[in-house]
């Protein structure tokens, strides 16, 4: 197998990333894919810094064993906390979903004022904050926390009244501070786009990090020359999908949102790593 051949491994603390998955396979339909869940000790988002680089260290150790030319951190969390450390552990390339949901918003907002919505962890980081100031230290980055929408999307309440009752008690504090931009900073929340979007109104554009990292990666794979230039044959099995637990639970959830049926994932002890 050349280095153009080779998969591209993508993680996430459970199902959430499988939106990154879903854009990597619209945008990559030539790459293999490798998907690794850590369904196990899902969330990341209530955790330390210490922890979620400890557990993204070991998924990574994982990936490496596979063989992949790429890693995709498809975790905000993990993004936030534990991208940094790692870069300077491999000599592959890996790419988080934050930086590219911030150049986006940065290029979308016409007022200067950027709402981030995300886990607990990802919004006490400040790492939509930090990053988007440490380019234009002008703008203001409002941060709050969401973390009932994650329960609410793996319970399929996408469009349930419950979820934008939700949504409403937490968004429209957020909508009077007078953001015009508002990144989605979970994996989970494109799943939800639309009862945002129904919340905060059409004014307000909503980046979708999950969708501007997979745009990302074929651009990092095209100036490394990684990526793929052979069509994936009709008989093989491109995606692959490991779990740390729970393998049929995410399997109907994977199976709702990506666009082809998947039979299972296998189930691994990640701690070996």
């Amino acid at each position: 197998m050349t280095e153009k051949n080779k998969p591209i491994g993508v993680f996430d603390s459970g199902v959430g990333g499988l939106t990154v998955f879903r854009e990597l396979i619209n945008e990559l339909p030539k790459e293999r894919l490798i998907y690794f869940g850590d369904t196990a000790r899902v969330p990341y988002g209530s955790k330390s810094k210490d922890t979620v680089t400890k557990y993204s260290e070991q998924i990574v150790r994982f990936l490496m064993e596979q063989n992949v030319k790429a890693i995709v951190v498809a975790c905000n969390t993990a993004s936030a906390m534990a991208l940094d450390t790692i870069e300077k552990e491999i000599d592959i390339p890996i790419i988080g979903v934050v930086k590219p949901g911030a150049h986006t918003a940065l290029k979308m907002t016409r007022v200067g004022k950027i709402g981030v919505i995300g886990t607990e962890a990802t919004i006490s980081s400040e790492m939509y904050s930090k990053y988007i100031r440490s380019i234009d230290e002008k703008m203001q980055v409002i941060g709050k926390s969401c973390p009932l929408f994650c329960p609410l999307v793996e319970e399929g309440l996408w469009e349930d009244p419950v979820t934008e009752e939700i949504a409403r008690r937490y968004l429209i504090e957020l909508v009077d501070t007078g953001i015009d931009t508002l990144i989605l900073g979970c994996t989970h929340y494109p799943l939800i786009k639309r009862t945002v979007q129904r919340v905060v109104g059409e004014d307000i554009t909503l980046v979708n990090p999950a969708y501007e990292t997979a745009v990302e990666c074929r651009k990092l794979l095209r100036e490394r020359d990684l990526l793929n230039e052979e069509p994936i044959r009709i008989s093989e099995n491109a995606f692959t999908f490991y779990v740390s637990d729970e393998a049929e639970k995410f399997r109907r959830f994977a199976n709702s949102i990506l666009p082809m049926g998947i039979l299972g994932a296998k189930k691994i002890d990640i701690e070996r790593y």
